[in-house]
């Protein structure tokens, strides 16, 4: 089972939160949680895989709650929950570690294979989404595209062939499929570039592409 943490101020929301997630039938609500303080009280204590975080609550925000369980070596995976009016408070998330975010009116099911995914160890890459959320929020000043493109700078061709279309929210198998490479050799690569950029994951990856202007 997949040990979730449900972290919003709405008692509602977490309500219908948890209903969703214990349909699956894979997955067990472990704790609610109605703000920062007692979410990061109850990551430590309870020890989910995954946490569903709101943004915007009384007290420690969901920003700086995922911030501080993110950072913990072996820290759950911390999904923001938002609404379009908040995007550039889950762009600073996801830089600070958070593996995604999901629109507070997400389909049930889209809902349940995203804890999948991220409980699985991988990141949340919606390719309408969050392209919007970094096109729109990203400030594209010159020292900060600049800096970009010289992180990129060390990567060789074929792995800045991957991280472009990567930033495009593709799977490892779609990626394959348009480079002509093995979902294999595409996951040996991803995890090679993600390594020599010193990123943490697929979004933060997507987030220096759209920094130096080149998704």
């Amino acid at each position: 089972m997949i040990r979730v943490l449900i972290v919003d101020d709405e008692a509602l929301v977490r309500s219908g939160l948890r209903m969703i997630l214990e349909a699956a039938g894979d997955m067990a609500v472990v704790g609610e949680a109605r703000d920062g303080d007692e979410a990061i009280a109850a990551a430590v204590r309870l020890r989910p895989q995954v946490v569903l975080m709101d943004v915007r609550m009384p007290g420690t925000d969901g920003l700086t709650a995922a911030a501080r369980i993110s950072a913990a070596s072996d820290g759950p995976g911390v999904i923001m929950l938002t609404t379009f009016d908040l995007d550039e408070y889950v762009h600073e998330a996801l830089r600070l570690g958070a593996v995604g975010f999901l629109l507070k009116d997400t389909p049930p099911r889209e809902l349940a294979a995203a804890v999948r995914t991220v409980a699985a160890g991988q990141a949340i890459l919606s390719p309408a989404v969050i392209k919007r959320l970094i096109t729109s929020f990203v400030d594209k000043a010159p020292s900060r595209a600049e800096s970009a493109r010289g992180r990129l700078a060390s990567l060789t061709a074929r792995e800045e062939d991957v991280i472009r279309v990567l930033a495009r929210g593709l799977s490892n198998a779609e990626i394959g499929r348009e480079l002509k490479l093995t979902e294999a050799t595409v996951k040996a690569h991803v995890s090679r570039l993600l390594a020599k950029l010193g990123l943490a994951n697929r979004v933060q990856a997507a987030i220096l592409v759209h920094d130096a202007d080149l998704g």
